[in-house]
């Protein structure tokens, strides 16, 4: 990861060539496109590569910028883990072709996970506009008619309740002070391990039918949260106490203790949070805003999501919108704060299209819950051919309802529930579905590499199917 310039080519590739081992014509089309904008691309992967490294030019060589872009891609287009994706680019012949590694050596799988964390979301979000340029100027696409839609990405959490919270706290907060512990034996803070009695009560409660939940619950939980602060109290100790011999410990000793004395801090600043809300909840019986609750200590950037669906009205992580095309490619995609109505992303989209595009699309096509009267106003002005934005709620007058009767607004619908597919296409086929990665920005990053996998495969198969029919004429 240290070096741009491309790997020396050995005798090995030379007769795997000769061989005439060719890729499949999905993944020979994307790497004629990589090619063709590698310049512009790998300054900014080479660039993310490089943080954190006082002398880049030094040092044993890692994956090129190239190898590290192409192997992230590859592994968003066929949904393969990290593990999955060293095993099989080190198997394939044409993996190894497409991602350059060719006959040298593959580097384990926490080589690739390394490079995905350096990556930033920002640089991700400049591929996918430095890919939607390129499309526009193979005549892929022209960005004249848009659909939009709204979805959800999933965080890698449990399902939450205050009593399993409560319990991760204490076996996390416990598990880093018994490291601290061992770390340091004569420690003068003495820890007391809790996590027996706090996975009893959380047991309990769990295993608690209707008609006992109405008397026994609130003493169950009373006793959780007594031990849970306990623990709070005692790790805190144990963290000061080892803060204090830090400086008097080996170099190596020191960096670990002061590490877990970090995280010891930050799970029990949401530990308490935990702990508040309980309270709140379950002890007094109040209602707790959703954007107040704390969902998970692992993942604490994770929101409440409810969109009326019959089998899943609640789902946790974030609300995604996209833009899509004709052809299928998300030239506008974001990662929405919190559960926002939908109609409220209009205007902001509109002002990001014609700054990008300069101008309007032709068409414009949403479900209802896109419908705003400011919103249908600021198309019209903006010069959009035909928004076909179903109307919700109220009295349509009797020039909207013939309107919406209309040809051309019926077509308009029947564009739009393509976006549907794509989603569905995003969601299995890409592992949009459910995010592994850990962190609001490797979120947002990995939102980012999904929506690049897609666009790169929509010119692929735009540019695969124009050579078959020149070739038939």
């Amino acid at each position: 990861m240290r070096r741009l310039k491309q790997r020396q080519r050995s005798f090995a590739d030379l007769e795997l060539e000769r061989q005439g081992v060719r890729m499949e014509p999905e993944l020979a089309a994307i790497s004629e496109l990589l090619d063709g904008k590698s310049s512009d691309l790998l300054q900014a992967v080479a660039q993310d590569l490089r943080r954190g490294l006082k002398k880049s030019g030094k040092g044993r060589e890692g994956m090129s910028a190239e190898q590290a872009l192409r192997s992230l891609v590859l592994k968003q287009i066929k949904n393969w883990s990290f593990r999955e994706l060293r095993v099989r680019i080190a198997d394939g012949l044409t993996l190894r072709q497409f991602t350059r590694f060719g006959a040298a050596s593959v580097p384990k799988h926490k080589a690739f996970h390394r490079a995905s964390t350096l990556l930033t979301p920002a640089t991700v979000q400049a591929l996918n506009a430095v890919v939607v340029e390129l499309a526009m100027a193979l005549g892929v696409e022209d960005a004249s008619r848009v659909r939009m839609d709204t979805t959800v990405s999933e965080t890698d959490i449990h399902f939450p309740t205050d009593s399993a919270l409560l319990w991760d706290a204490v076996r996390v907060l416990t598990r880093n002070a018994t490291r601290i512990v061992e770390e340091i034996p004569e420690l003068p803070a003495r820890l007391f391990n809790r996590t027996r009695a706090a996975r009893r009560r959380m047991q309990e409660i769990h295993r608690l039918t209707r008609r006992a939940r109405q008397y026994l619950q609130g003493p169950k939980y009373r006793e959780l949260i007594t031990i849970t602060t306990q623990v709070l109290t005692n790790v805190r100790a144990v963290a000061k106490a080892a803060r204090a011999v830090v400086p008097h410990l080996e170099f190596e000793v020191a960096l670990r203790v002061a590490a877990l004395c970090e995280q010891i801090e930050h799970y029990a600043g949401l530990g308490e949070r935990v702990v508040a809300q309980t309270r709140r909840r379950v002890l007094e019986g109040e209602k707790v805003a959703a954007n107040e609750k704390l969902y998970s200590i692992f993942e604490p950037h994770t929101d409440l999501i409810m969109r009326g669906k019959v089998n899943k009205p609640v789902e946790f992580g974030h609300k995604l919108f996209l833009a899509e095309t004709k052809r299928g490619l998300i030239i506008d995609y974001q990662v929405l704060d919190g559960n926002p109505s939908d109609e409220g992303h209009v205007k902001p989209w509109l002002k990001r299209h014609l700054e990008r595009f300069a101008i309007a699309p032709d068409l414009v096509a949403g479900d209802r819950g896109f419908y705003s009267p400011a919103n249908v106003a600021a198309l019209h002005a903006e010069g959009v051919g035909l928004e076909c934005l179903p109307q919700r709620g109220g009295t349509k007058t009797a020039q909207r309802a013939a309107y919406e009767r209309s040809r051309r607004f019926k077509r308009g619908q029947k564009f739009r529930a393509g976006v549907e597919g794509r989603i569905s296409v995003l969601a299995r086929g890409r592992g949009m579905k459910r995010c592994r990665l850990k962190g609001k920005g490797r979120f947002e990053l990995f939102i980012g590499l999904v929506v690049l996998a897609n666009n790169l495969l929509v010119i692929a198969a735009h540019l695969q199917n124009r050579a078959a029919r020149r070739r038939a004429a």
